[in-house]
């Protein structure tokens, strides 16, 4: 396939991703990249769905898609095209590399009949002509944990927390992931292979930190819980001034949310616990005597686009009965463009198109910010973004829209 520039795209062979990933790694800065991690992109990479550009024998542009399946409010699994390894020589900037390749990944996941793409953005200011929107946040902090103390829920100390080496214990922490799934929006359904992600360990970039640590939360003999996590020993004026870096917790319940969180504040010789890329109503935040010492900061995560509006917002459900017209904008897949009627409760929905007048207004890609529930259609109205066309659809909808827990994507790709 020709690009209106000269350049040539076309899917990714085998024998061609050692040129392909080393592209990428430039691009990305040209840090170190481990042998493991490369093996591992290599294993997991669907070729089929992998583009590469080509300016003659010169690479000038990565891309590619994941074929997974997240879930929405409601607790369906949908299949979502997860875009990723997306990069652009600076050698050939503003000549519709980007574009062309979006183009094609689009096209092919409306062709799979996927309703939803989703990505991490490097670059946020990018996304949005493609009809991506902010879908999810995240939550960092970094925890003074010789200040800040916990109270804990009843039952807590019913729950035993032992280590155990991350590989050992992969089956029964993957279990209690994939019980999670259905339980918050935004979360991915684990595909083969990708459970090794998350013991990639490569010591170039734990910054002089410790290997992964692990340990796994027990009631009954049963593994409820777990958290991987690095220490790195620290000394100051005062004494020891150690750091611990959180990877990774999932609980199935509150006690066991708890211990692993008591476990974390401690650590022998620690003092800070940092925390990366949480869900924004993250239970430890309850949990915490002083919030302000936790240093809370969200920041944006996952970027959703609304591949086929119908189908979309058909798979989810609502928290209130709703029944609106959208006048919807998509300039870059013109099939969405149109009036939509959505009539949906929390027992299931269905999306058609109508001549019937509109209600709201508004393009794809405030469709994709609202669509998880994290972020309301009135705030994106008051940014200008949602016209409200007929009096009281937009409160309606908003609430309809809302989810009981916050959107959370904890797995990368």
């Amino acid at each position: 396939m020709g690009t209106d520039h000269g350049t040539e795209l076309k899917p990714l062979c085998p024998e061609e991703f050692d040129r392909w990933w080393d592209h990428l790694i430039r691009a990305f800065g040209g840090g170190p990249a481990s042998a493991e991690e490369r093996e591992l992109d290599r294993s997991v990479t669907e070729f089929d769905r992998s583009l590469g550009v080509w300016d003659g024998d010169t690479l000038v542009g990565t891309s590619g898609a994941f074929s997974f399946r997240m879930t929405v409010p409601g607790g369906a699994l949908v299949p979502t095209a997860g875009v990723t390894m997306v990069s652009v020589a600076a050698t050939h900037r503003r000549r519709g590399v980007l574009t062309s390749m979006m183009r094609r990944l689009l096209d092919d996941a409306h062709a799979k009949g996927e309703p939803l793409a989703a990505l991490f953005a490097s670059e946020p200011a990018i996304y949005g002509r493609f009809g991506y929107g902010t879908a999810t946040f995240q939550l960092n902090a970094e925890i003074d944990t010789s200040r800040v103390t916990l109270a804990l829920p009843e039952g807590t100390d019913e729950v035993r927390v032992r280590y155990a080496p991350p590989a050992d214990v992969l089956a029964e922490c993957e279990a209690v992931y994939a019980a999670l799934v259905p339980r918050r929006p935004g979360m991915l359904a684990r595909l083969p292979g990708w459970e090794r992600a998350a013991l990639v360990d490569p010591e170039s970039e734990r910054e002089g930190a410790s290997a992964l640590q692990c340990v796994v939360a027990e009631r009954n003999g049963e593994v409820t819980g777990y958290a991987r996590f690095r220490t790195k020993m620290g000394w100051g004026p005062s004494g020891h001034d150690g750091t611990v870096t959180l990877e990774d917790l999932a609980s199935l319940d509150p006690a066991s949310e708890a211990a692993l969180w008591r476990f974390l504040f401690g650590i022998d010789l620690m003092t800070t616990l940092k925390v990366r890329a949480r869900p924004v109503d993250d239970a430890w935040q309850h949990l915490v005597s002083d919030l302000r010492r936790c240093l809370p900061q969200p920041r944006d995560a996952a970027y959703v686009r609304l591949v086929d509006v119908g189908a979309a917002l058909s798979a989810r459900t609502y928290l209130t009965p709703v029944d609106v017209v959208f006048e919807i904008e998509d300039a870059f897949c013109p099939w969405n463009t149109g009036r939509w009627r959505l009539t949906g409760d929390a027992k299931g929905a269905s999306c058609e198109r109508t001549a019937d007048a509109a209600d709201l207004a508004l393009s794809v890609r405030e469709l994709g910010a609202a669509y998880l529930g994290g972020v309301s259609l009135l705030s994106l109205a008051a940014a200008g973004r949602v016209r409200e066309l007929r009096p009281g659809a937009l409160a309606e909808a908003s609430v309809g829209f809302g989810s009981p827990v916050a959107p959370w994507f904890p797995h990368g790709f």
